[in-house]
């Protein structure tokens, strides 16, 4: 098992960056379904979830914590980081239209969604916008839930 320090004082100081981004963003927190992501992890691949760990405590948190980067597009990264560690593939955002591109960088406006290299696996949400387009919702839908219809 790696372990890597992280103190207390800077899990709190991230958590506080984090709360602060998603207010002004009006955005979800990611954390629930990063959570989700990493239990599954453990399961299929310990070594994978090892150094996921050591990433969001030797990474994640202290540049959170000491402003080297905007909170939301870094956690956005660690949930990118985590799907492609579950399940190799491939990363997308679709804008507004559902129009997708290769992901390169967070952005807040997009649908962000990991696409398995497994035929016939589901996307992975990486990201979510502060609003669902109609087409995003579809998108959604259909890729992430595997719904036959996309819900209005």
């Amino acid at each position: 098992m790696i372990l890597v320090a992280m103190s207390d004082a800077q899990a709190t100081a991230a958590d506080k960056a984090l709360e602060t981004a998603l207010a002004e963003a009006g955005a979800r927190d990611p954390r629930e379904f990063y959570r989700e992501r990493l239990r599954d992890l453990k399961q299929a691949n310990p070594a994978e979830y090892e150094s996921a760990v050591a990433y969001y405590r030797g990474t994640l948190i202290p540049d959170v914590a000491g402003g080297q980067c905007d909170p939301l597009d870094a956690w956005t990264e660690y949930g990118r980081r985590l799907a492609a560690a579950l399940a190799p593939g491939r990363t997308l955002s679709l804008d507004e239209t559902g129009f997708a591109h290769e992901y390169d960088r967070p952005d807040r406006e997009r649908l962000v969604l990991h696409f398995p290299d497994e035929k016939g696996a589901r996307a992975l949400l990486v990201g979510l916008p502060a609003a669902l387009s109609t087409a995003q919702r579809a998108a959604y839908d259909v890729l992430v839930e595997g719904r036959q219809k996309a819900t209005s």
